[in-house]
């Protein structure tokens, strides 16, 4: 009895944490794509009740999701997803052109060239409006196209810090990108990147780095300051 109770155990045991990285994973992906927008008060029985998951791997997905800076916890009333503020996006591009032109300076001569080709690709493919799969793919491919060079540094840790800022960025621009179609304004320019960066200007990578980033700024805010929908979703108020 007590064997077949300690085996029940280790069976169940491992499918926790399997569970937990399932829920998370669902989770994150439906608030990145504003499935659930930002400023959405959600509770542990709703969460589980609508992906059909146990109370524990939602509570585990919850902490690593507010850990994540992507809910925070409200006492006695549940969770709220982190809302998006202008000085979100005005603190993530000023990283951004911190931290990416100085990557690239790094990546001259070090990057993998075809890979870095295929990726622009991808992105000049563009999206359709209000379909959240291809919006999904075309961001994809940017950040796959930026954390690739950051990668080409050796610096791991910086990699980690652009994926991190890139992804942030994703849930401002799935709200911006769904409403109508901006692919011309987002084609990215990125082959003249890939050209100085496989011959190892450093400097010339660095300089096309910053204006692209620049570009892209002033293009997400253009969006928000001329669509009230964008701007309700994103001006919030403090936390209750």
């Amino acid at each position: 009895m007590i064997t077949s109770s300690i085996s029940r155990s280790l069976t169940v045991a491992p499918a926790i944490p399997l569970l937990a990285d399932r829920a998370y994973e669902r989770i994150k992906h439906d608030i990145i794509t504003c499935a659930i927008a930002p400023g959405t008060e959600i509770s542990e029985p709703q969460l589980c009740t609508h992906y059909r998951l146990g109370k524990a791997p939602v509570r585990m997905a919850l902490i690593r999701l507010v850990h994540d800076a992507l809910v925070r916890a409200i006492p006695r009333r549940g969770y709220r997803v982190t809302p998006v503020t202008l000085k979100d996006i005005h603190d993530v591009f000023e990283l951004r052109l911190m931290l990416e032109p100085a990557a690239a300076r790094m990546a001259a001569g070090k990057v993998d060239a075809p890979q870095l080709r295929v990726l622009d690709d991808a992105c000049r493919a563009g999206y359709q409006p209000n379909d959240a799969k291809s919006i999904t793919r075309f961001l994809d491919a940017n950040e796959a196209f930026h954390v690739a060079i950051a990668q080409a540094t050796g610096n791991q840790r910086l990699a980690t810090m652009i994926a991190q800022l890139h992804e942030q960025m994703t849930r401002l621009l799935h709200l911006g990108l769904g409403l109508r179609n901006r692919s011309q304004e987002m084609q990215h320019e990125h082959r003249t990147l890939v050209k100085a960066l496989a011959r190892g200007d450093g400097e010339t990578a660095e300089r096309i780095s910053r204006e692209q980033i620049e570009a892209a700024r002033n293009m997400v805010l253009s969006a928000i300051m001329t669509s009230s929908m964008v701007m309700n979703l994103v001006i919030t108020g403090e936390e209750d």
